[in-house]
């Protein structure tokens, strides 16, 4: 029997998408504006074999799938695809496995592409290699879907219109205005990527930085932008451990992206640490991806510090987010955690920290993301040539599904601004005007 209207069947038979199997067989609607192509027994495999959101991604990453027509507007309009045990339709499995046969249960080695860690959770050694499988991967690569700054964190925009490059030169100010920064003063940069922010700390306000990351292809290119500027005897560039510092104090420090690696279990560990690096008056910036919140009836910080990295790690309940969650875990950034903002406000306060500001960049994540899927998109052939066609798919659909969570507020950031206030004294103007 054709297998198309069978999978067709078993997913409900409501689906927003046409379905082609490698049979030839064709489902559903003739006009949908995407068509998803499983081109062989293995991608039938993977999805019967892992049923959920880990067998779909799996065929994606292999070539197994393919989707033709607009990446955006499939993840917009096929959320509620759920590929579970628990919805799909088990006389219309049955009547599909009796034309594949049993076999098809059987499950692919998974892509070569899946993060494979070892060692305890949040370990120097693991958190290395963590950094490793994400940032390792290639700096032209990155180059061709940054852009130019080389920054890999949301920009700050006034207007959607303006360069990718202003509203990246817009954050990066921020930051630097925010953390109050002074010819002189001393910068700790912890998750230092290519060194963008660390240059332009020393450039335009007199700073001098030392910049940390454990990715050693970011410190080496890090190294030479702060060379090409001529900035070598301001800028250092390390590769270390944010638990490694040990030579403060720093008058300011920035975490802008890195918050994420940390973990629910080395949060208390890594406030300490940025805590006692800083002297009475100095600043800290925190920038990092968090959830909107826990569910409902764990809300206080108590019972949502109980619930630990299970629900860290979730990054919603629809099926769009389940699918991101899958391919971030395993594909992107392995061992990464999202935290509700509130539960870090709490933590800096009770670490002796004074919060003083809170901005939330939402919208401007999700246009960033949605510029860099475009950067990636048009050098896709020079992309694929640098990295492979499947490292490619996986940063194209991670990142077009990430712009449509933050549009949604699935997902949130926000820049947290703290300060290390002794005796009432913050050294904090005011009404401060960033």
């Amino acid at each position: 029997m054709a297998l198309a209207p069978l999978f067709y069947d078993a997913l409900g038979g409501q689906l927003p998408i046409r379905l082609q199997f490698y049979d030839g067989s064709t489902a559903g609607p003739a006009d949908a504006t995407a068509t998803l192509h499983v081109l062989s027994r293995d991608g039938l495999a993977r999805v019967l074999s892992r049923p959920g959101e880990l067998g779909a991604v799996r065929a994606y990453v292999s070539g197994d799938i393919h989707l033709d027509g607009d990446l955006r507007e499939f993840l917009e309009q096929g959320s509620n695809i759920d590929f579970s045990l628990r919805t799909l339709d088990p006389k219309a499995i049955g009547r599909l496995l009796k034309s594949t046969g049993l076999g098809v249960l059987r499950s692919p080695t998974p892509p070569p592409e899946e993060a494979n860690l070892r060692g305890k959770v949040h370990t120097r050694d693991r958190d290395r290699d963590a950094i490793s499988h994400h940032y390792d991967v290639s700096n032209e690569f990155y180059a061709m879907v940054l852009g130019p700054s080389m920054v890999y964190s949301c920009a700050v925009w006034s207007d959607p219109a303006e360069s990718l490059e202003s509203a990246q030169a817009a954050k990066l100010d921020l930051v630097c205005r925010k953390l109050d920064l002074r010819p002189g003063m001393r910068l700790l940069d912890v998750g230092c990527g290519w060194g963008s922010l660390a240059v332009h700390a020393a450039q335009h306000y007199g700073a001098d930085v030392v910049g940390i990351t454990l990715s050693v292809e970011q410190a080496e290119l890090a190294r030479l932008r702060v060379a090409k500027a001529g900035l070598s005897d301001r800028i250092e560039i390390r590769l270390q451990d944010y638990r490694d510092v040990t030579d403060g104090p720093f008058d300011a420090i920035s975490s802008i992206g890195m918050f994420e690696h940390v973990g629910r279990k080395r949060m208390d560990e890594y406030i300490r640490s940025l805590y006692d690096l800083l002297p009475a008056g100095g600043r800290l910036l925190n920038h990092a991806i968090s959830r909107p919140g826990y569910p409902q009836g764990d809300g206080v910080v108590g019972r949502a510090r109980a619930l630990g990295r299970r629900l860290a790690t979730a990054f919603g309940s629809d099926s769009t987010s389940r699918v991101q969650s899958q391919l971030i875990q395993r594909y992107v950034f392995p061992d990464g955690e999202l935290h509700e903002v509130g539960v870090l406000v709490s933590m800096l306060q009770e670490s002796g920290f004074e919060v003083r500001h809170l901005e939330s960049l939402r919208e401007h994540y999700a246009i960033t993301l949605e510029h860099w899927v475009e950067n990636l998109e048009d050098n896709w052939s020079a992309a694929v040539d640098e990295v492979g066609e499947a490292r490619a798919r996986i940063w194209r659909l991670y990142m077009a599904a990430s712009a449509l969570n933050f549009r949604l507020g699935r997902i949130q950031i926000q820049q947290v601004l703290a300060v290390k206030s002794l005796d009432g004294i913050s050294a904090f103007p005011l009404r401060p005007r960033f």
